[in-house]
């Protein structure tokens, strides 16, 4: 079976979340017989930051803009059998209407953003990755949110079968390591900076370290800007390489998870930080959201913050109640968010829907 993707990135982690999960998935896929081929505009940003030289499992095509790609493009899709278009493709709308000529398999949309998708048109915009047909003219929506969301895409985009696709990790990159001085601490953070996630960050980390001045914090990530309110025991790692997160999340006594606004307010959203986490043996404390016990029970696999309080509470426990939560997160992830696990639900999903015709019901891949 043949796959074509038109994709933000796969050969950059840098200040996104799409390219770590693309590979994770990529690699899994292959191994059931997948045939697989991202393209990727080569934008100054990510061709600046590139972590990735070969795709384990499938062929990356890097392309200058779309008229020097289309007919390659457009033989790609003739041979496909699922052709995929994501959000925050930079040319998605080209993509998505050559493969309604071309195609003769499967037309897919992957919204790996779907929170911030739905807000959007909410707030009366339309996001640059779909035209004004929005998703109708997609066989079939894969949404990396569940929940409510599914039926708002039908309902408010026109997508006509759409089917949840969560987030995942990939073991064998995302395992317990050495500890590393540069990452040690008693509270780590890893994620880009996001303006809708920064109240959280304070709250869950900037005062946490205010009342606890001789213990040690730590942020890795990218996008931060100066006036971040940084304090003597907060210390920063730019941007890291996904090569360098197991060492990062073994490294501390507490790793923070922190949703972004629209994700937290759409909720059954986890984020794949979340399950590297858990794979690398990390003790987590996260903030609430609708759904989060679907993926993690609270208190014994992950611990609740809501305000400062908890965060100040979490960092007292002994180190046995830490272990004992490193160990069933560990345990959860590996039995159901891996990239093998998805790779399975995505290929019964697809399997499913080049069998049924369109606007028939499909059954969600267990």
């Amino acid at each position: 079976m043949r796959m074509v993707i038109f994709g933000l990135t796969v050969t950059s982690s840098w200040g996104n979340g799409h390219a770590t999960l693309w590979r994770g998935l990529i690699r899994a896929l292959a191994r059931l017989g997948w045939s697989i081929t991202f393209f990727e505009r080569d934008t100054p940003y990510y061709a600046g930051t590139r972590d990735l030289d070969q795709l384990d499992g499938g062929n990356v095509v890097i392309y200058p803009d779309w008229e020097d790609i289309r007919r390659v493009a457009e033989r790609a899709m003739k041979q496909a059998d699922v052709v995929v278009v994501t959000s925050y493709c930079p040319d998605a709308v080209e993509a998505s209407r050559l493969a309604q000529q071309a195609c003769r398999g499967l037309r897919v949309f992957y919204d790996l953003d779907t929170p911030v998708t739905l807000a959007r048109v909410e707030q009366g915009e339309r996001p640059p990755y779909f035209g004004p047909e929005g998703l109708a003219d997609y066989d079939l929506v894969l949404s990396y949110t569940g929940g409510p969301a599914i039926e708002a895409l039908k309902a408010v985009l026109g997508a006509r079968q759409v089917m949840p696709l969560y987030g995942h990790v990939d073991p064998d990159q995302h395992r317990p390591a050495e500890k590393r001085a540069e990452f040690a601490g008693d509270l780590s953070y890893l994620g880009t900076y996001a303006a809708d996630r920064q109240a959280g960050v304070e709250k869950l980390l900037v005062r946490p370290a205010a009342r606890l001045p001789d213990q040690r914090f730590i942020i890795g990530g990218a996008q931060y800007p100066q006036e971040f309110p940084w304090s003597d025991n907060i210390f920063f790692v730019r941007h890291l390489p996904p090569a360098d997160h197991p060492a990062f999340f073994s490294s501390s006594r507490l790793t923070l998870n922190v949703t972004r606004e629209a994700m937290a307010q759409k909720g059954w959203c986890p984020s794949g930080r979340l399950f590297e986490a858990a794979a690398c043996g990390a003790a987590i404390v996260t903030d609430a959201w609708p759904g989060l016990a679907e993926f993690f029970e609270p208190g014994r696999e992950v611990l609740l913050a809501r305000d400062t309080e908890d965060v100040v509470a979490a960092l007292q426990l002994p180190e046995f109640e830490l272990d004992g939560i490193r160990r069933r997160a560990r345990e959860r992830v590996l039995g159901e968010h891996t990239s093998a696990k998805r790779a399975a639900e995505l290929d019964k999903i697809l399997a499913d829907a080049l069998r049924n015709p369109v606007g028939e019901p499909m059954k969600e891949a267990v």
